[in-house]
């Protein structure tokens, strides 16, 4: 199992990367001043860029919508990938190789590399496939794509490929292309019989089905030819790359609108997630070949960012006897969601694909739109069960139905299915009520189960990226508010933090002794301020100064200093950057004076009348000696 990454090697992953280069392979970015870029954020919809990234810093604030952070953040959010993969992939891509604690291990050299050549074949695969359906012996694999309603451009959209009917067309194709026999064993594309390996996927249409990243890591086949005696759909066997239970066809397209919708659709079949995102429900994927499991939550909850926000999960299955039981089995897992979950069922038992080629893409869009709550669904499946004209199928069937609707996490919809379960039955609502309260008491006081006690936590672990392990927030309300800048002196306290936050390299000692000495007025800034002295008591190196700063401030303000960090400053060349780091620590230096000299004068005036005259002396030169730096300072800038 794997260890616990070393803070050393995150730190050096960090510092390596270039943010610049990663954001960029999601936005288009444009220079925004001297060391800044801009450009549209990928985190919310908006016409002008709000989106700044400092390469210089490693950090990114959006000022529309308040996301911010570095590097692993920013993959972690775009890739839906955990602490440790982001690090681990991002380590590959800068050539570190990885240490981990406890005596625990990550992935050694030899699995990388075993695992990107498995990569490489799959990738290999998915051109030869698609290359493929261009052809003549595709015909039929061409005709069952236009029959279901999807045209040449939809099939190269999702990647719609075609296997020949041979036994070695692909295994040679690959052989050209440098791949050993004993590599290919391990892709799940091939099988191996007595004369050795021959290709798994022979006559049908392929579908490459691929991770979060977008990364091809197995196949979905449908059966073309009466004479194939495999099954109507044949996908990749479990492997290295390919978990069953772990992927969700159609995911690499679908990821972005579902976390920006808050809503994933699961259909049953590849065609159906074309159907459906072609037909506008951008949203939707689909199992591989098994039921929607708990793997599969925990990758839909990432998605949605399920802890608590809300969000939707809406299940489509076909109108027959076996819909209904995935629905079913769809609904024993409810409970492991915080979004609430929805089914759609078409009257008349049509699929998504089929329901498009009758009636369009707008009745795609109705079908979701008419979706029903879950548990209504699971509540009216099971009545028919029983014989509901005689006492004991009503009781049976209510002692089976209240547990379900005592399950409705919405209070204020359950008194409202309580009535309708009643009605359904043809029982009185006191005794219908009576049933639901006693099943939820009996839920509420059995023992919760591991998953049932950590599903709606959220809780980051010891590699839980920017602000982990910094706990619950004690910090007065008050320092956490934005301070208002139009206070000059509140202004210039922002402005020296952007300064010392963006080009701690260019303060003299003197600009320390002056950032050190600082007396800010707005509580949030002293924060920030306090964190900076920290940063550089503990030597922290200019690769690592604002994420270090970020996590030593009070949780909230972590986006704040990552706006500090990118704000663009009001310069047009080095030059004049350097003129205005200056200027500005001066007048932080000039405020510090004028504040030391003030207390000077109020120890003065509150000198009692026999005090020496000596110590009044003292203050008097004190002073004159702080005037005679502030005129001189001033005479600088």
């Amino acid at each position: 199992m794997p260890g616990l990454i070393k803070r050393e090697d995150i730190d050096e992953v960090r510092s390596r990367t270039d943010i610049k280069t990663v954001v960029e392979g999601f936005v288009a970015l444009k220079s925004a001043g001297i060391g800044s870029f801009k450009g549209l954020c990928p985190f919310h919809d908006e016409r002008s860029p709000s989106f700044h990234v400092r390469p210089q810093v490693g950090t990114y604030h959006c000022f529309g919508c308040g996301e911010s952070g570095d590097s692993i953040s920013f993959l972690m959010k775009m890739n839906h990938t955990t602490f440790a993969e982001t690090v681990e992939q991002l380590a590959g891509r800068v050539g570190i190789e990885l240490h981990y604690e406890d005596g625990g291990t990550g992935p050694d050299r030899e699995s990388i590399g075993r695992r990107q050549r498995l990569l490489d074949a799959h990738k290999v695969a998915e051109e030869f496939y698609r290359q493929q359906l261009q052809t003549s012996a595709a015909a039929a694999g061409q005709q069952m794509l236009a029959e279901r309603g999807f045209t040449p451009a939809d099939a190269a959209r999702f990647g719609v490929g075609y296997a020949p009917q041979g036994w070695d067309g692909l295994l040679k194709h690959l052989r050209n292309r440098g791949f050993l026999d004993e590599e290919l064993k391990l892709t799940g594309l091939m099988s191996e019989g007595q004369k050795g390996i021959y290709d798994r996927f022979r006559g049908r249409l392929m579908w490459p089905i691929r991770d979060l990243t977008g990364v091809t890591i197995g196949f979905g086949a449908r059966k073309l030819y009466e004479d194939d005696p495999g099954p109507k759909y044949l996908n990749t066997p479990e492997t290295q790359l390919y978990k069953k239970s772990q992927v969700l066809y159609g995911i690499d397209l679908a990821k972005r609108e579902i976390s920006k919708q808050k809503r994933i659709v699961v259909v049953e079949g590849y065609t159906d997630v074309m159907a459906c995102q072609l037909a506008g429900v951008g949203t939707a994927v689909a199992t591989c070949g098994t039921a929607f499991g708990s793997d599969h939550i925990k990758i839909a909850r990432r998605l949605l960012s399920d802890f608590g926000s809300g969000g939707e999960v809406i299940f489509t299955f076909d109108g027959d006897e076996a819909g209904q039981k995935a629905a079913l089995r769809a609904f024993q897992e409810d409970q492991r969601f915080v979004a609430q979950t929805y089914v759609c069922v078409e009257a008349s038992g049509m699929d998504p694909c089929e329901l498009r080629q009758a009636r369009g893409d707008e009745a795609i869009m109705e079908l979701i739109e008419n979706k029903r709550p879950l548990f209504e669904f699971a509540i009216r499946v099971g009545l028919r069960k029983h014989d509901l004209n005689t006492v004991e199928g009503r009781i049976t069937a209510l002692r089976e139905a209240a547990p379900v609707v005592a399950q409705i996490r919405d209070p204020a919809m359950r008194p409202g299915y309580t009535r309708e379960l009643a009605g359904w039955l043809g029982m009185d609502p006191n005794q219908v009520a009576t049933a639901v309260n006693s099943a939820k008491n009996q839920a509420r006081h059995a023992p919760p189960t591991h998953d049932d006690a950590s599903a709606g936590s959220g809780a980051p672990g010891r590699d839980g990226g920017p602000g982990a392990g910094q706990g619950e927030s004690v910090v007065p309300a008050v320092m956490l508010e934005r301070p208002d800048t139009r206070d000059p002196v509140v202004r210039m306290e922002r402005e020296a933090l952007e300064v010392v936050l963006q080009h701690p390299e260019a303060l003299e000692a003197k600009a320390w002794q002056a950032v050190y000495d600082a007396h800010f007025v707005a509580p949030a800034h002293a924060a920030v301020k306090d964190a900076i002295v920290n940063a550089a008591a503990a030597g922290a190196p200019l690769s690592k100064w604002v994420e270090t700063i970020r996590e030593s401030v009070p949780g909230p303000l972590a986006s704040f200093v990552a706006e500090l960090a990118v704000v663009p400053l009001p310069a047009s060349n080095e030059e004049s950057l350097k003129r205005y780091c200056g200027g500005i620590l001066n007048r932080l230096f000039d405020i510090q004076l004028n504040h030391a000299k003030a207390e000077l004068l109020g120890q003065l005036q509150r000198l009692p009348m026999d005090a020496p005259a000596e110590e009044a002396q003292r203050l008097n030169r004190a002073i004159m000696e702080l005037e005679m730096q502030r005129r001189a300072l001033r005479e600088e800038t």
